[in-house]
């Protein structure tokens, strides 16, 4: 993308969806056998760049459809601030800059909790005109920091309600996803040993030491498997179901990379021990779109046990403060078209929101939509999101 890029990632947790691809492992920064983010921030660096380009825009905000900047001057700019994982086709960018006569400008900011986090610290002198990269786990925090503006995007209708978690339109869905299962279906039939066919299965002694999960303290998905947990056994039985887990040798990484490129058969190119990790619903077509080996169908499965995933949304939302709010609205609007949304599947290797939007043929073939995913009320998991990963920290790293 030539778009410009300000990198002002610290080191915390890695959106580890990001490192479905070798090249977006890369981009984030992640280091082998942490699976933490390892870039330097320069934090007074990244902010004097934003603010001195916002400084430099002038003039007050033209009608919807009408070029920012007037023809002969420099095109106005337009700060994006997102979690590691955004990706966006050069083609796509270009087509929004060129319509509305704007740069777009990226600054990422680690995962999707330090990214959350960093952009509420800054709500009185705002990074950026945007953020993309709340999801369902963040949406309380973020809505209860008070740094959105509400925008009400001309294609929401179209958007099924279920995904619309913010009735005040603060946030818009953009994309979602689903963390699940995924396992080695040549190892399982070489061994002659059934694939699980439930949560329960994982522990039996028929599985131990076969599966990888992440932390959920330090990863993504992680923290989404906890929450499936908890939503399937419930509160009072989740922890049980953990030292089951525990004591049937499940092994705990720090992040996804970790998890799937070093330990999961597949990812490792067989030089893993385990054959099951946590990881997306999508990770068997990203399995044929980065092979190096010229395969064509996946070398992993998705693992279809009832109640076993949990759905992840995706929002963006106007930043209250933002030097062009109403570029920033359009690029809402634009993010929610048909143009960004049959983007982002091969991107982002996520679901768009946008009914209308085609699949490509990948996604067809091998994603999964699980029929009954987990879902817990956003308020409900802003709750008790950290006693939870503490309690799980308490029997699993202790």
């Amino acid at each position: 993308m030539k778009a410009t890029l300000i990198d002002a990632t610290q080191a915390l947790s890695v959106q580890d969806k990001a490192c479905f691809v070798g090249r977006r492992a890369m981009r984030c920064g992640v280091a082998k056998g942490s699976g933490r983010n390892m870039q330097k921030v320069r934090w007074g660096v990244a902010l004097l760049l934003v603010l001195s380009l916002a400084a430099c825009q002038t003039g007050a905000p033209a009608p919807v459809g009408a070029p920012t900047t007037p023809v002969g001057r420099e095109p106005a700019t337009l700060v994006v601030a997102s979690h590691d994982s955004f990706v966006v086709s050069e083609p796509v960018v270009k087509q929004f800059e060129a319509d509305n006569h704007v740069k777009l400008q990226f600054l990422t900011l680690g995962d999707a909790g330090a990214a959350i986090n960093k952009v509420i610290l800054s709500k009185d002198a705002p990074l950026a005109d945007l953020f993309f990269g709340v999801d369902n786990t963040f949406l309380s925090r973020a809505l209860k920091a008070d740094i959105f503006e509400p925008y009400t995007a001309t294609l929401l209708s179209t958007i099924s309600p279920d995904l619309v978690l913010d009735p005040a339109h603060r946030l818009t869905p953009i994309d979602f996803g689903f963390v699940n299962l995924n396992a080695d279906a040549r190892w399982f039939a070489g061994k002659g040993l059934p694939l699980p066919q439930s949560l329960d299965d994982l522990i039996k002694p028929a599985y131990k030491g076969l599966l990888v999960v992440q932390n959920p303290a330090t990863s993504s998905p992680g923290l989404a498997f906890l929450l499936t947990t908890i939503g399937h056994y419930g509160e009072d039985k989740y922890l049980d179901y953990w030292q089951a887990l525990k004591a049937n040798d499940v092994l705990v990484t720090d992040g996804w990379t970790e998890a799937y490129f070093d330990r999961f058969t597949v990812g490792s190119g067989g030089k893993g021990d385990r054959p099951l990790v946590v990881s997306y619903s999508t990770s068997p077509p990203a399995d044929v779109v980065y092979a190096t080996d010229g395969r064509t169908e996946p070398a992993s499965v998705n693992l279809a046990l009832p109640a076993s995933a949990f759905r992840q949304i995706e929002f963006a939302g106007v930043l209250k403060g933002a030097h062009e709010p109403e570029l920033a609205r359009r690029l809402i609007d634009y993010m929610l078209g048909v143009t960004f949304q049959e983007d982002i599947p091969l991107q982002m290797f996520v679901y768009p929101v946008n009914p209308e939007a085609n699949l490509p043929a990948l996604f067809t073939q091998y994603a999964a939509v699980p029929a009954d995913p987990v879902q817990i009320d956003p308020a409900v998991i802003d709750a008790n999101r950290e006693a939870w990963v503490q309690a799980w920290t308490s029997v699993m790293l202790r």
